[in-house]
This record gives C-alpha cells, sequence and structure tokens, in this order.
C-alpha cells in the first residue's frame, strides 16, 4: 500500500470541520481584516460573500463562494446577499475557464450535514473545475485522490484574477 503524507490535514482531523476556537471557520474568515486574506486563502470580498479556496480540494481552483452572514438558510437569505452569491459564483467561474481551462464545473450547495455539508450552519457553495479524466482510478482503488498544485499556487494564480474584479460594478 502507498502512503501519502498530509501532514496540514491534522489540525483539520484533531479539530474537526470547525477549527475556529470561537465557532465558525467561515464567520472568523469573513471578520478577520484583509491582511489575513492569504493566510486564509480568501481571494475575494464582497459587501455580503466572500470567495475562498477550499483547504481540502478535490481539484485545482476548487473555491466556495461563502456568506458573510452565519445562517445555513438558504430559503430566507435577503435579495442582496442571494444576488451577490450567485454573482461571485458566475464571475468565479469565468475567472477559472479563464485560468485553468477546464472541461465542466460542479457547482453544489450541501444543505445539511446530511446532504453532505462538512460546515453544515454556515452558507457556502462549492465551485469545482474538472477535467476530461481528472477522476482516475486512485479515489476508487487507492482511497487517494490526487491533486496537482498546491494551495499557494493556487491562491498565487487566481488572486490577481480576482483583484480585477474590484473594478467591476458589484
Amino acid at each position: 500500500m502507498e502512503i501519502k503524507f498530509t501532514p496540514w490535514r491534522m489540525q483539520y482531523i484533531t479539530q474537526g470541520n470547525t477549527p475556529a476556537q470561537d465557532g465558525c471557520i467561515f464567520c472568523a474568515m469573513a471578520a478577520a481584516p484583509p491582511e489575513c486574506d492569504a493566510t486564509n486563502l480568501v481571494l475575494y470580498r464582497g459587501e455580503h460573500c466572500f470567495v475562498v479556496l477550499n483547504r481540502y480540494p478535490y481539484n485545482p481552483g476548487h473555491l466556495m463562494v461563502v456568506t458573510n452572514a452565519h445562517s445555513a438558510d438558504l430559503v430566507g437569505l435577503d435579495e442582496a446577499t442571494a444576488e451577490e452569491l450567485f454573482t461571485l459564483t458566475r464571475r468565479s467561474v469565468g475567472l477559472l475557464e479563464a485560468e485553468y481551462q477546464p472541461h465542466g464545473f460542479n457547482l453544489g450547495v450541501n444543505l445539511g450535514r446530511t446532504a453532505g455539508a462538512g460546515i453544515a450552519e454556515h452558507l457556502h457553495l462549492h465551485i469545482v473545475p474538472r477535467w476530461n479524466g481528472d477522476a482516475n482510478f486512485m479515489p476508487v482503488v487507492g482511497g487517494t485522490r490526487l491533486v496537482p498544485e498546491d494551495l499557494d499556487g493556487t491562491y498565487r494564480r487566481l488572486r490577481p484574477r480576482f483583484a480585477e474584479l474590484l473594478a467591476l460594478p458589484r
């Protein structure tokens, strides 16, 4: 059996899916000052939502659009937040297309732990770039997912593209 060392996951494993001491990791990111964005992998901050790299990606460029407000209530989302959530999703897909040229995307919202939400208490939307052949035998046979780009490299590639969003009307 092949062993893949992933020491960066230890904090996630030992502290659960919400590693912030005071509660929600997404709330901690929303409240953090902009100078912490690179550490938190935050690519863009809007008025009601922000865009962040998934720390445990399925593929390079796996992003999440996260509401600033601590709520899992999609139905009760106010119009301004709902509009920004979808606008940032659309723009993120466009930026990922330009940078990575994927063959497709998975977009998803897991509402509730039963539906697969790792952080069920805070609404977030996943954007996963996909390429032909990116799902190989490793996850099935080896129980291992191979991600060919590290998070710092992904952040350095995408941060300048998201900086361009600041010039666009909101």
